[in-house]
């Protein structure tokens, strides 16, 4: 899919790896609308702000009425509360579904009719390394991407017929905001970037950004011996 002069829509797009999407999607060459609860954060150039929480539906909605001819949809916009499943508040975990999950579908909804206006259009889900495999002290966030992961299937076949490509971008820590507390290997959100939107214009219906991904990606045939070893 030829990325330039498409319109895109990416949520989550007023820092960190939102925020890197819409500049490389403007740079080649589409028109972008730069989602966020407040638009007014949105500070990148040559793109347009709107306001939009995925958890609000009277918000989704109206950036639905809002814009016109989106082709490209990115939904990126997310949480990390770091709340355990066991020992978490309910209000955490509700966040994270209500983000990840419902805010995903929401989205995805409301932009589908745009996007069965084009012969050829694109999803991409920025889901990540931990829908494939669980640690117990995020769990809420780890459920909440493995919910993504699944519904981001059930909707490539349910969008296929309207010419809706939908794909999956999987990838384990990038140095933004959200991680800022980790002290392992993180990947540079613009490289991250670049990899999910060459995905896009290639077609591919899943993209493996980096090595852990990939390396959780061919253990998953393993089952829970091979995931969590100390368990099993």
């Amino acid at each position: 899919m030829d990325i330039t002069g498409k319109t895109a829509l990416v949520t989550g797009a007023n820092r960190g790896f939102g925020r890197q999407l819409a500049a490389q999607l403007r740079d080649r060459g589409a028109v972008v609308y730069a989602a966020a609860r407040n638009p007014a954060s949105v500070e990148e150039e040559g793109v347009t702000p709107i306001a939009l929480d995925v958890t609000d539906p009277a918000s989704v909605a109206a950036a639905a009425a809002a814009t016109r001819d989106v082709s490209i949809l990115i939904n990126n916009a997310g949480s990390g509360t770091g709340a355990s499943l066991l020992t978490g508040d309910l209000a955490d975990i509700r966040l994270e579904l209500d983000t990840h999950f419902l805010g995903t579908l929401a989205v995805t909804r409301a932009f589908a009719p745009q996007l069965a206006e084009h012969e050829r259009s694109a999803v991409l889900n920025v889901l990540s390394v931990l829908s494939w495999v669980s640690f117990p002290a995020i769990g809420a966030y780890c459920a909440a991407k493995a919910a993504e992961w699944s519904l981001t299937n059930a909707l490539r076949a349910e969008l296929a017929g309207q010419g809706t490509r939908v794909s999956s971008l999987h990838v384990g820590y990038m140095d933004t905001d959200l991680t800022r507390h980790v002290t392992d290997p993180k990947s540079d959100p613009a490289d991250i970037a670049r990899i999910a939107l060459d995905g896009i214009a290639a077609g591919e219906t899943e993209i493996v950004a980096d090595e852990i991904s990939k390396q959780v990606l061919a253990g998953l045939s393993s089952g829970v011996r091979g995931l969590y070893p100390q368990v099993a």
